[in-house]
């Protein structure tokens, strides 16, 4: 297959005669219900006729790339089709049992080229829950209500159209059918600036341009970027946000959180058979845990707070949110002991962190908030400024501070109370670029779907921990099998040494590049992976790009010279970290002070 990106078609070779498809026509979208049966199809229901006008500037193209064959006045067209296809929300499958009926599987919007493959998945899925490659992105249990409204899915799908064969950012951005979900602070976010992506259908802030100011503050330390291919969807607002929270503090708006409570009399049971660190701890205990399946591969990383004897509350990712409350409404006890409440819609979370984030809240409330008082890794009921809060001490930025949550119609008023008193502090409005790449890469948090995953285990991740609890839990017993095993990889952090291309302009990965020996060579681990970059982007406070990345151990050796691809060169890394232990603030003093 030749795919000629730049005007979204292919051309492609079929015995004797040479394919040209376009995907840079109109969109055309069809009803299921209004796809010809099999008896009413001259050939096939998915072979509807031509239409000439959406292919004429197309087949002017093809005749440019492939003159020698399209312009010979002895090829003619042999057979011409409007062909259909399969196209979702976000371009992905839909794969998996449906949350909706139970034992009723769903394998839809698969390419042929993919199905041999799907299929193996699938089938190991459905047999024994435990398939060899992580179907997490394709997993239908992943759509929320409004992912599944006929008017999303015809404009999401009709703009996918275009993208099908088309050069798409990584962060390139979706136009259609946006401000579905929009957070209580929405408009002190747009007073602000923010420039917003989406998620979960929430429109998030990646950075707010009212923060400009701080470019001149921190000047070359926020590492402005040169080349326009990584300048997309990036601004050196990010890391001058950065610095201004490790400096001062900063306000994180995390309305996008899953969220939901296993309450009832089996809870502290129910949880303890599913997640692999110890739940039955003090009330106001929180605790970080990943769930795995059966074969010890890591299906999600979240956090659960015990509010109470039988009440805990997890908080989850928004993107994998709704698979993750499959999960747990799947492993529900049949006796009806336990009961799972979606809280998304109802709660509303603010972070608020850095050395001047305990400053900040304790002006807006009586409660005693020292660290004797209130530790890392616990959770309190606060009043903030007339808001009855519930705060949480644990840090995604590797900060002193808090996650804090309030009822949603009450996040502005709690958002507004905590922008006033943080003023005189020189507070700043922190975008997801921070909380999620700048921040988690310093502290070498992994991120599911990027270091988690089916494909890998919490030994090679370098979260197992000293113990394993005694009571019995999903994946335990292959769990304590690769705990006894020497690891196929490792999870290490890497810095770019040199990030200047052959033409001087400095380069800055986005993840996903191969990692390599200096002069090229893949890295292959014992399990036959071959190593990339889970991981990318500015750690501003050491001044360095990092990459994270699962080494063969015999490459997981700290000041080990390596490479990294991109965009056709090499660019020299060094090995900084073998395993968790964080490349800034290796001691966690800052979050625990």
């Amino acid at each position: 297959i030749v795919r000629d990106m730049d005007t979204n078609m292919y051309e492609r070779q079929h015995g004797g005669d040479l394919e040209v498809g376009s995907y840079a026509h109109r969109p055309i979208l069809m009803s299921p219900d209004d796809i010809p049966s099999i008896a009413e199809s001259a050939q096939s229901p998915t072979e509807l006729p031509f239409t000439d006008d959406d292919f004429d500037v197309q087949m002017e193209q093809a005749l440019e790339l492939v003159p020698e064959i399209l312009r010979d006045e002895r090829v003619g067209v042999r057979y011409a089709i409007n062909g259909l296809l399969s196209l979702t929300p976000d371009g992905m499958p839909i794969l998996g049992e449906t949350p909706e009926v139970r034992g009723l599987w769903s394998v839809a919007a698969v390419w042929i080229k993919e199905a041999p493959g799907i299929a193996r998945t699938v089938a190991e899925w459905m047999t024994h829950g435990t398939p060899d490659i992580d179907p997490h992105s394709s997993d239908i249990a992943r759509f929320y209500d409004h992912h599944r409204v006929a008017a999303h899915v015809d404009a999401r799908s009709a703009e996918g159209f275009n993208k099908t064969y088309g050069i798409v950012h990584p962060m390139e951005q979706w136009n259609s059918n946006r401000n579905v979900r929009l957070s209580p602070i929405n408009t002190r976010q747009r007073e602000l600036g923010a420039v917003f992506f989406e998620a979960a259908g929430w429109e998030r802030p990646f950075w707010y341009g009212a923060n400009e100011s701080l470019l001149a503050e921190y000047g070359e330390r926020v590492m402005p970027r040169a080349a326009e291919w990584e300048s997309r969807w990036w601004s050196p607002i990010i890391n001058a946000e950065h610095l201004a929270m490790r400096d001062r503090v900063g306000m994180v708006d995390l309305a996008a959180f899953a969220i939901f409570d296993a309450t009832g009399p089996g809870a502290t049971d129910y949880l303890q058979g599913l997640v692999v660190n110890q739940v039955d701890v003090k009330v106001g205990r929180v605790i970080y845990t990943p769930l795995l399946n059966a074969a010890g591969g890591i299906v999600a990383d979240l956090t659960i707070i015990r509010l109470g004897r039988d009440h805990y509350r997890v908080v989850t990712g928004g993107g994998m949110g709704m698979r993750d409350k499959k999960w747990f409404i799947d492993h529900l006890p049949a006796d009806g002991s336990v009961q799972v409440h979606d809280l998304t819609s109802a709660l509303y979370t603010i972070g608020v962190w850095g050395p001047r984030a305990r400053d900040l809240v304790q002006s807006v409330t009586s409660a005693d908030l020292s660290n004797a008082a209130f530790p890392f890794g616990t959770a309190r009921t606060v009043d903030i400024g007339g808001v009855r809060t519930l705060m949480s001490r644990i840090s995604y930025v590797g900060e002193l501070g808090w996650e804090i949550y309030a009822p949603m119609e009450q996040g502005l008023k709690l958002w507004d109370v905590l922008w006033a008193a943080g003023q005189p502090l020189g507070v700043v409005a922190v975008g997801i670029g921070v909380y999620a790449v700048t921040g988690r890469l310093e502290k070498g948090y992994r991120a599911h779907g990027n270091e988690l995953e089916l494909d890998f285990n919490l030994v090679e991740a370098g979260m197992a921990r000293p113990s394993v609890k005694d009571a019995d839990f999903v994946g335990k017993a292959a769990y304590l099998v690769q705990r006894a095993s020497a690891p196929a990889a490792i999870l290490c952090t890497l810095t770019i040494d040199d990030p200047t291309s052959a033409s001087g302009v400095r380069r800055y990965m986005l993840g996903r590049e191969p990692i390599t020996t200096p002069d090229g060579g893949f890295l292959v681990d014992g399990r036959g992976r071959r190593s990339y970059a889970t991981s990318a982007g500015s750690a501003p406070s050491i001044g360095k790009h990092v990459l994270m990345s699962y080494l063969p151990p015999e490459y997981a050796i700290e000041g080990t010279k390596l490479a990294v691809e991109y965009f056709g060169e090499r660019y020299p890394v060094t090995v900084a970290i073998v395993g968790s232990r964080p490349i800034f603030d290796p001691e966690n003093t800052r979050i625990r002070a």
